[in-house]
């Protein structure tokens, strides 16, 4: 099983939506996932990023829901939020 270590920024994201418990329970499953080595079904578009974000992986939680984390010998969970949030210019 592998570890999660949380960025500064992913935490200041999840404040936003901690609130939101249907987010948060869509988020545990994908990160029990991840955690257990597990491929992410097809409907979460899971793939790698390029750009800023270049090697990261980014999946659709939900359709404007989107977790960016990087998969290494643990999983470093970066940003979470819709694509405004992460892809806007200057914003990583």
């Amino acid at each position: 099983m592998k570890q999660i270590h949380y960025s500064s920024k992913f935490k200041k994201d999840f404040k936003k939506y901690r609130l939101f418990p249907d987010k948060v329970t869509a988020l545990d499953k994908v990160l029990r996932l991840l955690m257990m080595e597990q491929p992410l079904p097809k409907e979460y578009k899971a793939h790698i990023l390029k750009g800023n974000y270049k090697g990261c992986w980014e999946c659709h939680i939900e359709d404007d829901y989107l977790l960016i984390w990087i998969d290494d010998d643990m999983i470093e969970l970066l940003r979470l939020g819709s694509h405004t949030e992460l892809f806007s210019k200057n914003r990583k």
